[in-house]
């Protein structure tokens, strides 16, 4: 039988997420639920979706790997569209630091956040960080993550950030989760440039910014916008420079304190902007006017104890919302997509039907992929979520708890759970 060749049918309830680019306010609620539902693929490619009679009339189940999916929920791969999941060393201790009451910007101040991770990526082999990134990948395809984003910005230097870069990429063709790369050099000030900003932007955007776009070795550019780390005018200056370039725009935005990341990502047309913790009313309708994903990260904001970024704000006043786990050694040392759905669902006020589209369809449009992925619709990739339950409303009710039990990839069964 060939691979990538797969008939599930008798699902209970097969959410298909039907689009082929973002979802905006109301429509978020649109998940389009096909009951005792069935999915064809083949080479890889959804071929047809329908109720399991209708599939089963027009195809010969035994031509392919067939899956029962009966009492189960079937729904697209889920997409997490914003983790810095390559780096070396772990910041347990700077983890317990926040716990007794200290801040993340004034942990930063004494040498510890980013430039701390910095120090052991630099210091990794790119053997070391293969086989970290391997395992981490590992862990989020069990999640039902079929496709992620990940972030260089632990190098901070020409070496380390190819090197992060690289490990990416060299991951995308052995593993089963695919990587979309971000070049995030704009991640800190290293160091060795204390006080000197605008020389290491010069020096990023002259010597590091043309190799990794000349090797492709990068989809988008990132900017950490924030206080105390790169004003919006420098980031305006990097981000038309990346431009240039040819590279696709995300933005760390508003994090920290409102500084106006969310006026820039839709004054420049971002793919999306990401974290829009303190993002200003105007920002707000700025992105939804220009048609800016808004990507929130409430594990990090929990990890934190801030605010949670307003997400029923953002949809109420006609946002693409996606989620992501912004996986990372410092903020958010977690890459529980369980964790994440409930946080989203219980204290940000999103329906159970935007968290979905958030995880799905608008994951997949906020790296601009919303064509290929994000939906069980025809013509794109098979990845495909089996749940272990008859209803896509349990993936909150089983409060932080992992209820994937299959994930298909491309039409194969490549994890059980």
């Amino acid at each position: 039988m060939k691979k990538g060749n797969m008939l599930i049918k008798n699902s209970s309830e097969l959410v298909t997420c039907s689009g082929n680019k973002a979802k905006f306010g109301k429509d978020m609620s649109d998940i389009n639920v096909i009951l005792d539902g069935a999915v064809v693929i083949e080479d890889g490619i959804i071929k047809d979706v329908g109720t399991t009679e209708d599939i089963l009339k027009k195809y010969d189940e035994t031509k392919y790997e067939t899956i029962d999916a009966k009492d189960k929920c079937v729904l697209p791969g889920f997409v997490d569209s914003h983790t810095h999941f390559i780096f070396g060393g772990y910041r347990a201790e700077e983890f317990s630091w926040r716990l007794r009451g200290d801040s993340y910007m004034e942990i930063m101040n004494r040498g510890g956040g980013i430039v701390n991770t910095v120090t052991s990526t630099r210091n990794a082999s790119k053997e070391e960080l293969f086989n970290l990134g391997k395992k981490r990948l590992d862990s989020m395809l069990s999640f039902g993550v079929t496709t992620v984003e990940g972030k260089s910005g632990y190098g901070l230097n020409y070496e380390t950030e190819m090197k992060q870069l690289e490990v990416m990429k060299e991951l995308d063709k052995e593993h089963a989760v695919d990587i979309c790369r971000t070049f995030l050099g704009a991640h800190a000030v290293p160091d060795e440039y204390k006080g000197r900003t605008d020389e290491y932007i010069d020096f990023m955007l002259e010597k590091i910014l043309p190799e990794v776009a000349k090797n492709k070795l990068a989809d988008f550019f990132d900017v950490f916008c924030e206080q105390g780390v790169f004003s919006v005018e420098e980031s305006r200056k990097m981000f038309l420079k990346a431009k240039e370039y040819g590279m696709k725009l995300k933005i760390h935005a508003d994090e920290i304190v409102q500084l106006g990341g969310s006026e820039l990502a839709a004054e420049l047309g971002m793919v999306s902007a990401d974290h829009l913790l303190h993002a200003s009313d105007k920002g707000i309708k700025d992105m939804a006017e220009k048609g800016v994903v808004s990507t929130l990260l409430p594990t990090t904001a929990f990890c934190l104890k801030e605010p949670f970024a307003r997400g029923r704000f953002m949809i109420d006043n006609g946002c693409a919302v996606a989620l992501a786990t912004d996986f990372n050694p410092g903020s958010g040392f977690t890459n529980s997509i369980p964790l994440m759905f409930a946080l989203a669902t219980i204290y940000m006020n999103m329906s159970i039907e935007e968290a979905i589209t958030a995880m799905t369809i608008n994951g997949a449009a906020a790296i601009d992929r919303a064509d290929s992925i994000g939906s069980i619709d025809i013509g794109k990739k098979g990845d495909i979520v089996i749940l272990e339950y008859p209803s896509y409303k349990f993936l909150p009710y089983n409060t932080g708890v992992n209820t994937v039990e299959k994930v298909i990839k491309n039409g194969a069964l490549v994890h059980k759970n």
